[in-house]
């Protein structure tokens, strides 16, 4: 009994499309008739009754509006007639439908947006690939912060694809504006639809930073990008060094381990790429790694102390210990340090022992000695 009655709303017809564009449709078709409708009366107006054709359409306008300031009416019966069957009944039916139909797309569109499937029409942003499985909030509000302090990138759009969020991102991260859609880095609509195309920078974050198995999926969204000549905006993490092989016939651009407590070696792969691989080299023991040597120190400055363990091949000095047990970095170049050990970045496969390290102080202070006593030498003769 029920079968031929017809739908409440026409768009219930047409499921299989997206909602946003029949509404859109439907609005501009409603506008279409309205406006025929008001023009039709601005000529009938313009006709029947004493006015010229912009008080017609002045009176039509404030007509349909509803506002009626009663500065213009129409006086002729043919007049007035059209006024109640074109104005009063269809425009303003018309007018209250637009206005129903721009509301309604205004909540689906804030719905879509809110639950990660609108589509920004995007350009030069960068695009998070995936979530970190455990405290992806904090690593994405870290990571945005980091991104935004260096001063050509504070205001460069971040969009994340993930299937997570599916209520909504926190409000923390929408805060630093950053958007989300929900898909999935192997899905080709979804690369689409976070147009990675025109990204300045594609960060392909491991599923799982604890699980190698996560390496294959990271391989996966890998080779899509890089089917789409988008090799050299990538930026993959990789869980074992093993697979980094796997992805240098892929053109990325850049290879790193995930490291979810320090995620400024991503931002340094973005913003300074290159660097990332000293920030590495610092949280292992397979190359270099930082090393502390409690040694006095008192009558060098700092260029002499950075030399002397460049020329005998020890390392590089990244800080020292003053007699607080203060770590400082960068001190003044010039100025005789004072302290109780050096911060030295050395290899790892042959790191120097304590004794190598004063012996190569105590050689440059002879050559210091030297080097004045030539001086003044000179100065004498």
């Amino acid at each position: 009994m029920l079968r031929d009655r017809r739908p409440l709303n026409p768009e219930h017809q047409l499921a299989h499309l997206p909602m946003a564009g029949i509404i859109r449709s439907r609005m501009k078709r409603l506008f279409l008739i309205l406006g025929g409708l008001m023009v039709c009366q601005v000529l009938i107006l313009w006709s029947v009754e004493p006015l010229s054709l912009f008080e017609a359409a002045w009176l039509t306008m404030t007509t349909v509006v509803t506002v009626g300031y009663g500065d213009y009416a129409p006086q002729t019966v043919i007049g007035r007639l059209s006024t109640i069957a074109l104005m009063f009944v269809a425009a303003i039916t018309l007018l209250t439908l637009i206005v129903s139909d721009f509301i309604e797309y205004r909540f689906y569109r804030r719905e879509r947006i809110v639950t990660g499937r609108w589509i920004y029409p995007m350009k030069d942003h960068i695009v998070i690939i995936n979530t970190p499985r455990h405290g992806g909030e904090q690593y994405f509000m870290r990571i945005a912060k980091q991104i935004r302090a260096v001063p050509e990138y504070h205001s460069i759009p971040i969009q994340i694809l993930t299937r997570q969020y599916p209520n909504g991102l926190p409000p923390e991260l929408t805060d630093l504006g950053l958007i989300h859609y929900h898909g999935s880095g192997s899905d080709p609509e979804a690369l689409r639809a976070v147009h990675a195309g025109d990204a300045k920078h594609i960060l392909l974050l491991a599923a799982d930073e604890s699980d190698p198995s996560s390496d294959s999926l990271t391989f996966d969204i890998a080779h899509r990008l890089s089917e789409a000549n988008l090799g050299g905006r990538v930026i993959a993490e990789v869980v074992r060094d093993e697979n980094r092989s796997r992805f240098q016939p892929l053109g990325i651009r850049t290879v790193i381990r995930p490291v979810r407590t320090y995620p400024e070696i991503m931002v340094k792969a973005v913003v300074a790429p290159g660097s990332e691989r000293v920030l590495e080299d610092l949280f292992n023991y397979e190359q270099d790694h930082p090393h502390r040597y409690d040694i006095v120190l008192d009558d060098l400055n700092w260029a002499d102390i950075v030399s002397a363990l460049i020329r005998h091949g020890i390392g590089t000095a990244l800080a020292y210990i003053d007699g607080d047990g203060e770590v400082i970095c960068h001190p003044p170049v010039d100025k005789e340090i004072e302290g109780k050990g050096l911060i030295v970045l050395v290899k790892s496969q042959d790191t120097p022992t304590v004794a190598v390290v004063e012996e190569a102080l105590d050689r440059y202070r002879q050559f210091v000695a030297k080097w004045h006593e030539m001086q003044e030498r000179a100065g004498n003769t």
